[in-house]
């Protein structure tokens, strides 16, 4: 049954020209750079500063303006009654909606040019004499590869695919066999079907000494107990000393247990991070500086404003010169939106970290993590009267340049949690004291999660067994058993 029903709701939208700010907002400097260069090709009637307008002879009345800037005098001057008073819509008010999903952004992904590490592989299987459906298999084996360097897969499933995949008929023995030769590739340890087998086709390629005899034997024999750090058990179980262990697993630490890693970090895409502002201390007192290529001189280009003071004075005004004064009209009205934008963003990046290094200025000062204050986006949002999304924007992909280093704005900000003095301190300041107290403690006996937590009660924070697990595994912090050296 179809019933019709009339419903009213208030709901706030946000406007096309918004969501545009929002977008060029959240942009770093580099993508910032782009966005502009892009809009200065698609736009005719914006100008870049840096260019010589040669058509342009300024008149004396931009000429005596004074202390205005220039592209802030030609911005103004725009009038022409109003765009001559049409209301047509102007086309970038129509390129976004308040349901988009950001479509429109620039979600390409540039590539690395060069061998990929299959190929790589595939090229050195031309040094092994292999008939053809040897070659075959191998070249189905080095497919097989995942980029840390393993073969994942067992060689049943592998038999199976070849049949189905690749016509070929054969056996579990010559899989292994072609596997062995595979494994002799470089990076040493690649084609391994387990960590324990990437470590024991390394050891096998160095130079044999009691060290490493000892190593293949303890991978061989004991890799269990190995890797949950045993060590009293391989002491007992091998019969050696202390010395003797301590340098076979110098040789193991030397191994690499990811050697597709080592191959594709040649390829790997480098990102450049440009800092968007930078602090300096001067006579005590922060200083701090928005990056020059956020803030580019732009101006409306001064021949589509004479086309339309053209079009005003002319006295015969026919069909086609109103449609060209439309189209220059909506490349007016957008150079103008853009000009603003780039504007009230600088003022937003401006204005959000000055809040930013005011709210943690003894860290500035000092550098010590410790002096981090607790601060939240909604900390800051109320400090500048913003919404929390636009200091989101602000922290989530922008860069600062300080004394102590280059630094995402977004690890400024941390909970809080309350000492034992009843203030509130930064999770930030509890997690590097958590990270001193590991780095001090004695290797052989290291601290458990339990006695961490005594330690930082004993500092004056009191928190729970389990929040030193959480904040340790932030940290990339192993437990105690795996921290523990001979």
């Amino acid at each position: 049954m179809l019933k019709q029903q009339l419903n009213f709701k208030l709901s706030q939208k946000l406007s096309p020209q918004q969501i545009q700010l929002m977008k060029l907002i959240q942009l770093p400097t580099q993508a910032f750079e782009q966005r502009v260069k892009q809009e200065l090709e698609d736009n005719p009637a914006l100008d870049s500063g840096k260019e010589k307008n040669e058509e342009a002879e300024f008149d004396e009345e931009f000429k005596n303006e004074g202390s205005e800037d220039e592209h802030e005098v030609i911005e103004t001057e725009i009038d022409v009654d109003e765009y001559l008073s049409d209301d047509e819509i102007p086309s970038y008010r129509l390129q976004a909606n308040n349901y988009s999903k950001d479509d429109d952004d620039d979600k390409k992904v540039p590539y690395a040019s060069g061998t990929s590490f299959a190929q790589y592989l595939k090229t050195q299987l031309q040094t092994f004499r292999l008939e053809e459906e040897e070659r075959k298999i191998a070249e189905f084996l080095v497919g097989s590869v995942d980029e840390s360097g393993y073969i994942r897969r067992e060689v049943a499933d592998i038999v199976d695919d070849l049949a189905f995949t690749q016509n070929i008929y054969t056996d579990e023995e010559t899989v292994e066999r072609i596997l062995g030769l595979v494994q002799k590739l470089d990076p040493a340890g690649v084609a391994a079907r387990s960590l324990q087998e990437c470590l024991l086709i390394q050891l096998k390629r160095k130079k044999i000494t009691a060290a490493v005899d000892l190593a293949i034997e303890i991978l061989t024999d004991a890799f269990d107990p190995f890797s949950k750090k045993h060590y009293k058990k391989l002491l007992h179980k091998f019969n050696i000393s202390e010395d003797e262990l301590r340098a076979a697993i110098e040789e193991i630490a030397h191994l690499n247990p990811k050697p597709g890693g080592s191959y594709s970090s040649h390829t790997r895409i480098v990102e450049h991070v440009v800092p968007d502002f930078t602090i300096k201390i001067k006579d005590g007192e922060l200083e701090l500086s928005l990056n020059g290529r956020n803030a580019p001189q732009m101006h409306v280009s001064r021949q589509y404003n004479n086309m339309l003071k053209g079009y005003k004075e002319s006295k015969k005004k026919t069909k086609e010169q109103k449609n060209a004064v439309m189209f220059i009209k909506q490349k007016l009205d957008a150079a103008k939106w853009f000009i603003e934008a780039i504007r009230q963003r600088q003022e937003t990046l401006f204005v959000t970290m000055s809040a930013i290094i005011e709210h943690q200025k003894e860290y500035f000062l000092s550098g010590d993590e410790r002096d981090l204050k607790p601060m939240i986006l909604k900390d800051i949002a109320e400090e500048i009267d913003m919404d929390v999304s636009t200091v989101s924007r602000v922290a989530n992909s922008k860069y600062v340049d300080t004394p102590y280093g280059t630094k995402l704005i977004k690890e400024f900000f941390s909970e809080s949690m309350k000492n034992d003095q009843g203030e509130d301190v930064s999770t930030r300041e509890i997690k590097k004291i958590l990270e001193i107290s590991v780095d001090e403690e004695d290797k052989k006996k290291p601290l458990t999660d339990e006695k961490l937590a005594k330690v930082l009660k004993d500092k004056g924070y009191p928190i729970a067994r389990r929040t030193v697990a959480k904040y340790r595994e932030q940290l990339d912090i192993p437990v105690a058993r795996l921290r523990k050296e001979i």
